[in-house]
């Protein structure tokens, strides 16, 4: 009979665990558990992932192990109010917990599965919906801007300084990423990497990052199309694929999905067909909402290039939410694992209530964020934003070489960069920024405080 692990032992590997927030590899658990074999400390973490306690993220060598994050919340009892752990997760349906309860058993319980030609064949644009009309109606209510009237795009660029930092870090967190939020937004903000972090992350936020602007600096780009989409992934996968030549292309062998039994397509010529399908079935549907569902749901489940192919998803989603001027969707604070499952469950048994939950839920959430932000923002210089990097560097190299801020001064630091029609406009803002700056904001320039005084001392800013 074999031998039934005592939960004392299950609890102490999940503390061992709990102690690292970034989560723990295989081989660094096996160091401070030297009494465990490696198979059986294999099979206690496959256990405790099955009961929900710890998550697996990455794959293959790049496997670690995090706890799943609880909450204590109060529940009346005949005793009086007591405490008890509960997992985050997102409002599910009947038909998600169903998915839920499937996709939480272990691996050896589910049948392995390969790509379901009928699961694409059985939906008909603006015929076939998984969002049903009354859902899509409230998804409409929700998230039309103001602006609705103003051209494709508006609405995200308003917006677009919080959507570059909130979509890069929450995205990139349900890869397991473990950049915080501050992190992100230093990075972004400043191109201040976070101190102890892989630069693998590193890279990721900021693919996210031009991956974004791509899409709403220019909204002739966003568009539901094989180009588009997989210039989509060339940006996000950049310095992120171990096979360089991946980057930006369909794949060309076959794949597996971490911690899930469904085997994708594996033939290239046929996974090029499909892909031209789904993109073309997506290009069909009129109600936003619904092609954006349609393309979380079914462009992983194709898996078209090698790796990053949800993240492409989550970005591809936001297309349609673009071009109608809607409030973007940007999957802040969703939980990991309710994710994970939707995916699962779709991938598994072919089943869009979980995922559909989550896409219900982060939509909502991301409105209650971005309408009451729209409120109180002045819109953002979109001028500003194309030359921020070239401002600063102009800035810096004024102050720190010890120069009157003129326009003589300007012109005559001006770089190539700055088109010939953009110069006048791009010298007076260098000098509105001269008229504001101050020791306590200098620092956004690179300028210490004390440089920042001694330059002020000497010079007058030109009016």
């Amino acid at each position: 009979m074999p031998r039934v692990t005592p939960q004392s032992e299950l609890d102490q590997l999940v503390a061992l665990i709990a102690a690292q927030p970034d989560g723990l590899g295989i081989e660094a658990i096996q160091s401070q558990s030297k009494s465990l074999t490696r198979r059986t400390l294999q099979r206690r973490l496959a256990l405790l992932v099955a009961e929900g306690r710890i998550r697996m993220l990455g794959e293959a060598r790049a496997v670690r192990y995090v706890r799943v994050t609880q909450v204590l919340i109060s529940a009346p009892s005949p005793l009086g109010s007591v405490q008890v752990l509960a997992e985050v997760y997102v409002p599910t349906s009947p038909q998600g917990e169903e998915i839920k309860a499937y996709v939480r058993q272990p691996r050896a319980m589910r049948p392995p599965v390969g790509y379901r030609l009928t699961f694409l064949e059985q939906y008909h644009p603006n015929h076939t919906a998984y969002l049903p009309q009354g859902l899509r109606d409230q998804l409409h209510a929700m998230g039309t801007a103001r602006a609705q009237h103003s051209r494709a795009g508006t609405f995200a660029r308003d917006i677009l300084n919080r959507l570059l930092i909130d979509l890069s870090w929450a995205s990139s967190q349900l890869e397991g990423n473990t950049y915080s939020r501050l992190d992100t937004e230093r990075l972004i903000e400043f191109g201040q990497a976070a101190e102890g972090k892989n630069a693998l992350e590193t890279q990721m936020i900021l693919n996210h990052k031009q991956a974004i602007e791509y899409l709403v600096l220019d909204p002739a780009h966003a568009q539901v199309t094989p180009d588009c989409i997989v210039a989509l992934h060339a940006f996000l996968s950049d310095g992120l694929m171990a096979n360089p030549t991946a980057v930006g292309r369909l794949r060309c062998r076959a794949v597996e999905i971490g911690g899930s039994v469904y085997l994708p397509v594996a033939l290239p010529q046929r996974l090029e067909e499909l892909f031209g399908i789904v993109i073309q079935m997506a290009a069909e549907i009129d109600d936003p909402f619904e092609q954006a569902f349609f393309l979380m749901v079914h462009l992983p489940y194709l898996q078209p290039f090698e790796d990053v192919n949800k993240r492409v998803s989550r970005l591809v989603a936001n297309i349609p939410l673009i071009r109608h001027n809607l409030c973007p969707l940007s999957f802040i604070d969703v939980p990991q694992q309710a994710y994970v499952d939707a995916m699962i469950g779709v991938y598994e048994l072919n089943r869009i209530e979980l995922l559909r939950d989550v896409f219900v839920w982060a939509y909502e959430r991301s409105c209650q964020q971005y309408v009451a932000v729209k409120q109180n923002l002045v819109p953002p210089d979109i001028f500003r934003l194309r030359y921020r990097q070239t401002l600063s560097d102009v800035v810096a190299a004024i102050v720190q070489n010890d120069e009157a801020a003129t326009n003589a001064t300007v012109n005559a630091r001006l770089p190539s960069t700055v088109a010939a029609p953009d110069k006048a406009h791009f010298t007076q803002l260098v000098l509105q920024e001269f008229a504001a700056l101050h020791p306590g904001n200098a620092v956004r320039f690179g300028i210490r405080p004390l440089v920042f005084a001694a330059w002020k001392e000497k010079h007058r800013v030109a009016g």
